[in-house]
């Protein structure tokens, strides 16, 4: 195989998180005394992190203040941090590509958004903590997807080149990032994206799902 490594999107490509997302902006609008949003909504304005999400959240016909954002994000989190893996399910395919990624030999990690006291205790309650050698959280760098950093960042920890690296997400941000540090990207179609279809023509690969996509890189060919 071309690949020596695979980064992974978290919410959205390996997990569907949104009925957790959605529970705790349920309870942090409550809270701070804002109008509810929808699920679907709360699945819109997933993509470039909590405070982006509690943002989108809280704008209606002007953004809130500093004050309010600040408030509701420290609400966000002690509700989020109370439902995050409750409702959350593993996407069809995904452990069988784990699996078989992991008997390749290759080395994985995951490659997310979301903040770090999230994500390390996300995984372990859905038991797949064991599958990856890095995690590259929200804030474990200076920047986010769309920004490259995440990306490489772990191939740094990998040791494995950028081109070397294959990057699978949901959405536009993994697709930039991807492209920003050189490596290769598929998308699955099933995520989020900030509520829009992802565009086959901006990766390399569209696969129906983790273990399409271990099929599918066992055929890449660099141009």
């Amino acid at each position: 195989m071309h690949f020596q490594s695979v980064t992974f999107d978290l919410d959205g490509t390996l997990l569907d998180t949104i009925a957790d997302l959605a529970e705790a902006c349920r309870l942090m609008l409550d809270e701070v005394g804002a109008p509810q949003r929808t699920q679907a909504e709360v699945h819109s304005f997933v993509g470039k992190g909590m405070a982006v999400l509690v943002e989108r959240c809280l704008t209606h016909d002007k953004a809130p203040t500093a004050e309010a954002l600040h408030a509701a994000i420290e609400s966000f989190k002690r509700h989020y941090t109370e439902v995050n893996g409750r409702f959350t399910q593993v996407y069809p395919g995904v452990i069988e590509g784990l699996q078989a990624w992991k008997a390749g030999g290759l080395k994985m990690g995951v490659v997310t958004n979301k903040p770090g006291m999230f994500t390390e205790a996300l995984l372990e309650r859905m038991g797949m903590a064991d599958y990856f050698d890095v995690v590259v959280s929200g804030d474990t760098t200076a920047h986010k997807k769309p920004h490259p950093e995440p990306i490489l960042h772990a191939c740094r920890l990998f040791g494995v080149r950028p081109d070397r690296n294959l990057h699978i997400g949901d959405s536009e941000n993994d697709i930039h990032a991807a492209r920003a540090a050189g490596c290769p990207t598929y998308c699955v179609p099933y995520g989020y994206n900030e509520g829009k279809p992802v565009d086959s023509a901006d990766c390399d690969a569209l696969v129906s799902d983790l273990f399409a996509a271990h099929r599918q890189a066992l055929t890449f060919k660099t141009s």
